[in-house]
This record gives C-alpha cells, structure tokens and sequence, in this order.
C-alpha cells in the first residue's frame, strides 16, 4: 500500500512539473540559506567551546569608573596568580600573558609576527593539541619557544621542527636565538591566541623572557596591562569571585587604581559573543532573524501553492471516492505528495551546501564548518522540516477536500471556497510582509555602513601608510628612530612621516585616569593616551584648534601636552580655549600636566563608539613607539611603496616592511557590519526570488482556474492592459495591506538595531518606499508577462476545455 502511495504521488508530480518545479526551487533557497546562516551562527557559538573546561575558565576584565569606557582586556599583572595562591579551593589553575609584536628571522625570512609571553600553564590549561614536543617542560626555559604547525611551515617547509631555533627580535633591537620545545595543532578561533584580532598569536614563550623583550613588573600591582585568565575548581561560579577578587585587589592596588576600576570575571565561553561591546551577539540575532525569515517566506509559499493547486484535483477526488478509495486513504495520499515535494527540496540543499559552503563562508569572511562536524542532533532538524512542513502544506487538501462529497468533487463544486481563498490571500499577503522586512532591513543597514564609510573622520585616511618598527624603548631609541623618521621624509614620493605608538585603527594603546590639578583623584577621567611626535597632525590631517601641538625637537618639555574637545569637556570647561595652559594630573605620577593646545575630535576607532577623551603625550616622554606612518603624494601608489621599501631596507636591516593602508585598516573595523550588509543583499535577492516563484506560481494555477473566462474577455473586446490589471488589481490590495503590516514593524527592529551605534543615521521614508515600489514592480511584471503568455495561446481551444 505505502509503495502505491508513493507510485501515485510521484506521476501527479511529474504530470503537474511546473508547479512541482516552483513548489521545489522555492523551498529549496529557503532551506540553503537557512542552512548557510545556521552554519556561521554555528560555528559562531563554538568558539572557546572547544578549549579545555572552558565552561569553568574566566578572563578577568578591568572596567572603569567612567560609565563611556568598556571592559578592558587587561588586568593587574598578579591578580590571577593570587587567586590561585590564596584561594586554593576556588581556583584550580591560571594563566598570564603579555602579547607583543616583535621580528621572527630564519634565515632571510623576516617576518613580524605576534608573540604572548605568558606563564607555562598554558598549554595544560587550555588544552591546545601539541603535534610535536613535551607538553610539560615546553615553556620551562627562558629562551624556549613554541609554534603552531602553520608557522613551521612557513619557516622551515615541515611541521616537526622541535630542536630548532628561530631568532626573535628584543625591543632594544638585538637578536637571540629561541629553541622550538613544541609545535601546536593549528587553534581554531578563541579569545587567548586570538584575543589580540590584528596579531594573532602563533608564537609562545615562557615569562622568564619578559626581561628580554623589555617587560617588566608582571607582578607588580601598578602593572595593569596584563591577560589574564582562571580556571575554577567544579561547582564555583563567577560570584564566588568576585569577593576575593575585591579583597586583593584592595589590600595590594594603590589608592588611586583602586578608586577608578573594578575587576570582573567574564566567562570565557561567553566572552567571545559579549566583545566589543556584544557586537558579535548582535551580529548573529540579526542574521538569526534574516535567516529565519527567509525560510519561513519559502515555507509560506510552499503551503500556499499547495493549497492553491489542490482545488484544482476536485474531480479527481471524486473520481477516487467513487471507485472506492477510503477518506484515511486520500488523506495519506495528499500526505505523501507534500512530504515527498518537502524531500526533495531538503535533499538538494543538504546536496549543494558543500558547493556553496565557501562561497558563502568567503561572503562572511569565515570557515563555515561541513556537514560532518555538524553535532549529532542536526540529523534530527531535516527530519522534524520533512515531516512539518509536508504536512502543514498537505493538510488543506488531505483532510477537507477528502471529506467533501463526492458528487460535489465531480462537479468542482468547493463550498469552503471563500475561506480557502482568504486563507491563499492572508498567506501571501505575510509572505509579502516578510519580503518588505527583509528589504527594509538591507536597505537600512546598507545605508549605515555607507553612512560610515562617507562621514569625515576628523582625520584624512587617504594616501596613508603604515608599518610597524623595531623597538628600541630607550631614550636613545626613541632619538634613533626620529632621525629615521627624518631619513624617510626627504624621499620625494613622501610628503610627511610620523613616529607613534598608535594609529587611528581602533586598537587601545592604553588609558589613564586624567584629573585637573588642584582636585580630588577620585575625579580622574579615563582617557585615551596617545603618544605621538609633532607631525601626527599633519600625517593625518587633524585640525589643531587651539595652542600648539608637542615638539619632539630641539629642548624639550615632555610635560607639555595636548587635548582633544572630548578631553576638554569631560574635564569641566566650557571653553576649549578655557583649558589653554591649565594643569591636569594622572594618579600615581608626580608629574603636573600643562595643557598646550586643543585638537578637532576624531575618530580614533570606528563610530560604532562615541569620541572618546584623548590626551597627547610626547613619544619622548614614553619612549614607547611601534609605527611609522607615511603621507604619500599623490600618484604613483605602488611605485612610492617600492621607494620606501627600498630606503626601508637600509635603514632597517634585518626588518620586514609589512605595510597597511589606512582605508584598509578602516575597512576592518567595519568587517562585522560589511559582512552583515552583504548578507542583507544576499537575503534580499532570496527574498525576492521566493516571492518571485510564488507569484509565479499563484499566477499561473489562477489564469489556469479562469482561462475560460481570460478567453471570453479577450473575443469580446478587452484590452490586454485591462485583462492584465485584473489578475494585478488582487496582488495590488495585498501589497498594500502587507506593506501597511510591515513598515511599523520593520521600523521599530531597524530602530532598535541602530540605537547601538554612537553615530547613526535617521530612518527616513526611503527605504519603505523602494522597498513596497521594487515588491509592487516585481509582482507586476510577472503578472504581466503571465497574462501576456496566456493571451498569446489559442482562444477556441481554451474556451473547449472542460
């Protein structure tokens, strides 16, 4: 019997092709994007799921006082090992990193590469799979190391390189040989070697070498520029830290450290989707959204096809009840169809996801994992769409028309005909509705991360270049590196050359509380320090707006410094040029402050993020540097990066030159909102293809229900424009009711989804009407060029069909 069913089932489908084809292709894109969107959110959601009792390892953030600065990634250089220490019975292990960049050499391959100088817990910590070399005693001597595969590769061609050695550069510029005492599996994404996005690190060596790259005071409590990390015994939560974590933190931090941060246990298996501000999480509820949208438009159509088709199969109902055919009978007939058609949309997708799997992953900027590494329980989720969606489809047609008469079956005669095509209308009419979200939604988004790219900066980003230095954090370093800088500037291709620690690419150099002389610390103000030399400004193009910018030149008052607006005003002036030669002061520095000038604001990160306060301190004073950027002239591009290159490897022997547009750099601080944008456009081409199908199908069974009456209207004089605007008029009403259903709703989503950015654009009425007039043009067209064929076709031989 169930082998009848099926033979049966297959030949309507194969005599109704066209509408079998439409039903199939439909649900098919639906399935395929749900799955590709599933897989990345997927994928997403397992980051540092896969390191060793991640679901009981915390990263210890600092937050500040001040309510506009987020959680830092650094805490004081002690604190995790003093838990382990002195809370034995909560805290079971722990790790401490430094990350730097420094030049790795073999050979003549030079290459900067991201280094963590980190305690030797951390491959028993964190469970890294070790290919070759001793887990135990890998991290033990000072000037050991230890690599992933992909770096062996890429410096000695091979994987088991355990007894060489490698020549790391210190920040003093010198060289020193590093014994490999282990190579690494490549890691997956996760927050320890990838916590660091611009530098990942591949290169572990033991805090021992702190000394040698010129970092020092790891555990002292002054130091709060350090990773750090704890694994908890079984059964204690976050909670259970936080008191001990106060009670260190008041007995050993200073006075002035200890009124301004506070530190907080985040959990590293959640850590990776609250970053940045939970921008990862946002990224993903707003593709879960899309995705689900899109599949639930495919389902709609797929039920609504159905069920327009099955009135059409009335006599054939009849016709089997008469012969005899049972109610259970034609009811698990109607069943199998709509199960079958389901099948096979879901195995073509399941079929083609490793075919589109990187296309897709290349779109978002991310492996997407295949079907195998998939856990078990996704076997259940095709299944559980097969026999939902089969039936929600087969369930109009299986158990209503069934039940009918058979001598209404044989006469066509549909009694619940009037709700059957209310019910078709309300369908499309949500499926409509989903469409003109989705579009509103990749319109908006659109117009944001084009909002982001087209607003000035506050700084000139075109014709920059930047590369990072050699280190010599010395104050003869320092001197060195400015007659370099000045070497540079004399090229001709070259109109200008900075020295800093940081560049306007969103990384956070470091801050410090800043509070005006004469008031209480606990006033402080976390800002933005940047340490810069006196042609920051021009490089760069920031408008110096009051006084005078520092001077790296010549004698030297490294107590001079300069404010941005932001600066200014969370310190209390009203007036930028109010704070012109006032005084400022950082707790725990003896050193007064004097304010010589005030800059333009800019946008030191990306404008996801208000402005934040930023105070300019002489590089001459930190001694701390990493970039060399470059204003080019205007030109040839590619023929001033070979000059500099060339003058590069005089004055830098020995050093990679591994440059960076500055275009560039901007475009990676939008890479989450970039990928979004270009899912968006993917879903709105989904979107407008599955209404596209349905139109299409839905056209076509109604002119085929009322070519008799399409026949008569055309032999008895009308137009084809009339005959076209009344299959158009009933698509027309829908649009408009969907449209007034969908527009508050896709507002106040957009709404809420821009509210997270600092600097946003205004929804205005835009989006809504390209978004109804691109729907509304699309179903009219189909609707024509439908109507058009079928006016094209014999009128005696349509008016003879019975």
């Amino acid at each position: 019997m169930l082998k009848n069913y099926f033979k049966i089932a297959w030949r309507n489908l194969s005599k109704y092709r066209f509408y079998s084809a439409v039903n199939i292709l439909g649900l098919f894109a639906g399935i395929v994007f749900a799955l590709l969107i599933g897989a990345y959110i997927w994928s997403e959601l397992q980051v540092n799921k896969n390191l060793r009792n991640a679901n009981r390892q915390y990263i210890l953030t600092t937050r500040s006082t001040d309510p506009n600065v987020g959680y830092e990634l650094a805490t004081f250089g002690p604190i995790a090992k003093s838990l382990k220490e002195e809370y034995p019975s909560l805290v079971e292990n722990y790790y401490r990193y430094d990350g730097v960049t420094s030049v790795v050499s073999k050979g003549d391959k030079h290459f900067r590469e991201g280094l963590q100088i980190g305690d030797s817990t951390m491959l028993k910590m964190f469970g890294f799979e070790v290919l070759h070399g001793d887990v135990q005693t890998a991290l033990d001597n000072p000037y050991s190391v230890v690599i992933t595969e992909e770096k062996a590769i890429k410096y000695f061609g091979k994987t088991d390189v355990v007894g060489e050695s490698i020549s790391i550069q210190s920040f003093s510029g010198g060289n020193h040989d590093f014994n490999i005492t282990a190579v690494l599996k490549n890691l997956p994404t996760n927050s320890i070697s990838n916590l660091a996005k611009d530098y990942p690190n591949n290169f572990f060596v033991p805090m021992s070498a702190s000394n040698y790259f010129g970092r020092q005071g790891v555990d002292s409590w002054n130091n709060i520029f350090i990773a750090s990390y704890v694994e908890t015994r079984e059964g204690v939560s976050a909670k259970d830290l936080e008191a001990p974590i106060r009670q260190l933190v008041q007995q050993n931090a200073s006075d002035q450290l200890k009124k301004i941060i506070t530190v907080k246990p985040i959990l590293l298996s959640d850590y990776y989707l609250q970053q940045d501000q939970g921008l990862v999480k946002r990224m993903l509820y707003t593709l879960s959204f899309v995705g689900l949208f899109i599949l639930l438009m495919a389902i709609i159509n797929f039920i609504n096809i159905a069920i327009s088709r099955s009135a059409s199969r009335m006599k054939e109902i009849g016709i089997r009840k008469v012969l005899g055919s049972m109610k259970r009978q034609l009811v698990f007939q109607f069943l199998t169809e709509s199960i079958i058609l389901v099948s096979i949309a879901t195995v073509l997708a399941l079929l083609t996801y490793p075919y589109l799997r990187p296309l897709f992953g290349q779109l978002v900027g991310k492996d997407l994992p295949s079907l195998a590494e998939f856990p078990s329980y996704f076997v259940c989720l095709p299944v559980v769409l097969v026999i939902v969606v089969g039936i929600s489809a087969g369930l109009y047609p299986a158990f209503v028309l069934s039940a009918m008469k058979s001598v209404d079956s044989l006469k066509g005669k549909l009694k619940t005909a009037k709700d059957k095509i209310i019910l078709r209308k309300s369908l499309v009419g949500f499926q409509f509705s989903i469409a003109l979200i989705v579009l509103i939604a990749a319109g908006v988004v659109s117009h944001q991360v084009s909002y982001f790219f087209s607003q000035h900066l506050g700084y000139d980003k075109e014709f920059v270049v930047s590369a990072q230095v050699p280190r010599d954090w010395s104050s003869a370093g320092v001197k060195k590196m400015l007659t370099i800088r000045d070497e540079f500037s004399k090229l001709p291709e070259v109109s200008d050359v900075s020295l800093s620690y940081e560049i306007p690419d969103g990384a956070n150099g470091g801050q410090a509380p800043v509070y005006k002389f004469g008031s209480d610390s606990t006033q402080a103000i976390s800002m933005q320090i940047l340490s810069p030399d006196e042609h920051f400004l021009s490089v760069y193009g920031i408008k110096l707006k009051f006084g005078k910018f520092i001077n790296s030149t010549g004698s030297v008052d490294s107590s001079r410094i300069v404010l941005n607006e932001q600066a200014v005003k969370v310190l209390g002036w009203k007036n930028d040029n109010d704070a012109l030669n006032q005084q400022v002061r950082v707790p725990g520095d003896n050193t007064v402050y004097t304010i010589d000038g005030i800059t333009d604001d800019f946008h030191f990160g990306s404008m996801q993020t208000q402005v934040p306060p930023i105070i300019f301190v002489n590089v001459t004073r930190t001694h701390s540097y990493r970039y060399l950027s470059f204003k080019l002239k205007p030109g040839n591009i590619s023929q001033s990066i070979e000059v500099i290159q060339k003058k590069w490897a005089t004055l830098l022997p020995g050093t990679s030159f591994e440059y960076k547009f500055m275009e560039d750099t901007l475009r990676k601080l939008y890479a989450n909102e970039v990928q979004l944008k270009k899912a968006a456009y993917l879903a709105t081409v989904l979107a407008l293809l599955i209404v596209l199908l349905g139109v299409l199908g839905l056209v076509s069974l109604s002119i085929h229900k009322r070519i008799k009456e399409v026949g008569i209207r055309k032999v008895l004089g009308a137009s084809v424009p009339n005959i076209i605007g009344l299959f158009a008029r009933e698509f027309a009403v829908i649009v408009i009711i969907a449209g007034a259903a969908a527009c508050p709703f896709a507002w106040y989503l957009m709404n809420g989804w821009l509210n997270n950015y600092a600097y946003r654009i205004t929804i205005g009425s835009q989006p809504f009407i390209i978004a109804i007039s691109l729907l509304a043009g699309v179903t009219l067209l189909l609707v024509a060029v439908q109507v058009t064929r079928a006016l094209k076709q014999n009128v005696v031989q349509n008016l003879k069909t019975e």
